[in-house]
């Protein structure tokens, strides 16, 4: 049964559009039951009728795939738009657009796919460019009916009825939400359609204020993608990197919403898995580490491995040696290293290299030797002791321990790219003997990975979506470029947003980095999802830490609300209990920002009033979804809720090693908020928000 506020937009419709709701129930109706169809043929199909195991095999992982993708959810509706056209000349057409195509028995479409050409305009038609749409009608949905109708007349802008212009629209985005991040399909905006469908071959830097979807923009983006280069990106594949686990699980449900489940998901860390990370090491240092100077010192150091021969190769054969002096073997030696292939791949070709001018002797000497001759002098144990000698074979963990434990080989690497004091602080203080005793670091990941790309390339995907980039160093965006090299990426940011101490301040940079200094930049900065009371409030900050940067603009008709409680120390953690049941006495999320090191304390005080609330960390150890979270301040990126506490800004800042820093943590935190922010503090308030306390 519909909800209230469903009813109440029901009420609004003129009795004709009333009719034409039940009639699109009823197509509504007919469609789940066409899906039905699809799947229960998918279901009948038997891959174990395929001609050989292997084409079973490949066809039960491709049935599964589709009858994953027909799953019909009865919450949701299969539809969420219609357009009709009318193209001069042509025949006039109506189209409803979904998540995913629906067919009936004839083939013909019941519903559009969204990623489809002919959706576009569903997206982009204006008066002003109609592309031939007359009709733009968007739908109120309650529990997976129809509850509305927004008609929008193009060519005849008067005609529009029902709720009123955009109201839907509005309703959809500030409707209370649960669980993870929710697609935005049905809400896309002319400039974020723009992003979704830009060519394969493009990549895009998304500089989003919050608020804008830019997070959600990308996710598009990756499904269009598939649906558009289904073959071309099956076979090299799509990645999406999120900054944390929290966050990977807040954004899961939203790919396969839209029928993709082939699209990969990692964070930085998971990204650049090179061991164990076992020590932690000051904001300074690992600021130095992913400095872009780093590449070259590892790139001198894998090399200079590479020896100078000072004897001849002597391959014994039959009853007579064959040599290959030492300077011949120099040249070749020289040859392979200037080839820009990587470390191992020349390391391969070096026996082969030595054994062809051994075989160059024999012929000279009147042999008549062919390839397997050849094949066994490159396996001669002679050759092989050689290549060893002259051309060791490296793995990543032993480079770098060598050039942290050796203060000689550190700065025959770095001599001309890092002075004596970044050397002296790159070294161990206490090195130690082996690399499988090394304390490595997380910055360290990123040099590893780097070591490895050295040694051997690193496979690049067709595609790559990277979220919050601004928080990348230089060698982690190196790391996450390499695996586009070959292929495009998304890039998703906001500068203000930069949270930690290597934090870009230029997208030009860090593209360049990444290795795309050839992209298309796009500015979001109008906000969808943010207030306006709140956006204003937290674009205070800006002036402190992201200077020249614009601010955001909400482009809500709801301005939001906006609570600033200032208490005693003593009263604090009462408030904030006070101001969470507040909260959750209406529909929708709540979540509790809090500095990290206060949030064992805060949940505690929760479960002692009563109040059900769950606690998101970086690796988000709950499955479940709770209408309160408690979530530390470091996690909250990325986030969204309908309300949010934050409690003591001072304190979030100031866990941050510097005053910048703080504050884009803090600009973080203060824009999670859909629709209310409660700031609870009992410690003055930073400079940048001074003011004396309000209640909106």
């Amino acid at each position: 049964m519909p909800s209230p506020a469903s009813a109440d937009r029901t009420d609004h419709l003129v009795d004709g559009l009333a009719d034409e709701l039940a009639e699109e129930q009823a197509y509504l109706d007919e469609a789940r039951e066409q899906l039905g169809r699809m799947r229960r043929l998918a279901e009948s199909l038997d891959a174990a009728k395929a001609s050989d195991a292997i084409s079973g095999e490949v066809l039960g992982r491709v049935l599964a795939r589709r009858i994953a993708s027909l799953q019909d959810d009865p919450h949701t509706t299969l539809f969420f738009g219609r357009i009709d056209v009318e193209p001069a000349g042509g025949t006039p057409e109506q189209f409803h657009i979904g998540r995913r195509h629906v067919s009936d028995e004839a083939g013909d479409p019941v519903v559009v796919d969204w990623r489809a050409p002919i959706s576009t305009a569903f997206y982009r038609a204006s008066p002003l460019e109609p592309m031939d749409v007359v009709l733009r009608r968007r739908f109120g949905v309650d529990r997976g009916r129809l509850t509305a109708i927004e008609d929008e007349h193009l060519r005849e802008p008067a005609r529009s009825a029902g709720a009123s212009a955009g109201s839907l629209l509005s309703a959809e985005i500030e409707r209370p939400r649960t669980g993870p991040m929710r697609d935005i399909v049905s809400t896309i905006q002319p400039e974020q359609d723009e992003i979704v469908r830009s060519d394969v071959g493009v990549t895009v830097c998304v500089q989003g204020a919050p608020g804008t979807g830019k997070t959600a923009v990308g996710l598009h983006r990756a499904a269009w993608l598939l649906y558009s280069f289904r073959e071309r990106l099956d076979r090299s594949g799509v990645l999406v990197v999120g900054p944390n686990r929290a966050f990977l699980d807040h954004i899961g449900a939203v790919l396969p919403s839209l029928g993709e489940v082939r699209v990969g998901h990692a964070t930085i860390e998971s990204l650049l898995d090179h061991g164990r990370v076992r020590a932690v090491e000051p904001a300074g240092l690992a600021t130095l580490k992913g400095d872009p100077r780093l590449a070259e010192v590892l790139r001198r150091a894998v090399w200079s491995h590479v020896g100078r021969p000072d004897e001849a190769v002597v391959v014994p054969r039959g009853v007579r040696k064959w040599r290959v002096p030492a300077y011949e073997v120099q040249e070749i030696l020289d040859e392979l290293a200037t080839r820009g292939v990587r470390y191992a791949a020349a390391r391969d070709l070096l026996p082969q290299r030595l054994a062809h001018h051994v075989l160059l002797e024999m012929e000279r000497a009147g042999e008549a030797p062919d390839d397997r001759v050849q094949d066994a002098v490159a396996r001669s144990v002679p050759v092989r002791k050689y290549v060893a000698s002259v051309w060791p074979a490296l793995d990543p963990q032993a480079v770098l321990h060598r050039l942290w434990s050796d203060a000689d080989a550190l700065r025959a690497a770095a001599d001309g790219v890092l002075d004596d004091d970044e050397q002296r602080a790159l070294l161990w203080d206490k090195p130690v003997r082996t690399k499988g005793a090394a304390r490595w670091t997380f910055a360290d990941m990123a040099l590893l990975d780097e070591v490895a790309d050295l040694l051997h390339r690193t496979p690049s995907l067709g595609h790559v979506v990277l979220d919050e980039a601004q928080d990348l160093s230089p060698m982690q965006l190196r790391a996450v470029g390499r695996r586009c090299s070959t292929g495009s990426a998304t890039v998703l940011g906001d500068i203000a947003q930069g949270t930690t101490p290597w934090a870009t301040s230029s997208w030009d940079e860090a593209m360049g980095h990444l290795g795309k200094a050839r992209h298309d930049l796009v500015v979001l900065d109008r906000g969808f999802r943010v207030p306006g009371l709140v956006i204003e409030y937290a674009a205070r900050l800006l002036p402190f830490m992201a200077p020249g940067l614009g601010a955001p603009v909400s482009v809500r008709d709801n301005p939001g609300r906006l609570a600033i409680r200032a208490v005693l120390l003593g009263a604090l953690e009462a408030e904030v209990v006070r101001a969470v049941e507040a909260a959750a006495a209406s529909p929708g999320s709540v979540g509790v920002i809090v500095a990290d090191a206060a949030v064992a304390a805060l949940s505690a005080a929760l479960t002692a009033a009563g109040v059900p609330h769950g606690r998101v960390d970086r690796d988000h150890g709950d499955d479940e979804d709770h209408p309160v979270e408690v979530v530390p301040a470091s996690v909250a990126k990325g986030l969204e809720f309908d309300r949010t506490v934050v409690v003591e800004p001072a304190a979030i800042a100031a866990a941050e090693p510097d005053e910048r820093t703080g504050l884009r943590r803090l600009y973080v935190v203060l824009t999670r908020a859909v629709s209310e922010l409660t700031i609870v503090h009992a410690d003055p308030l930073p400079e940048a928000l001074h003011h004396p306390p309000v209640d909106v």
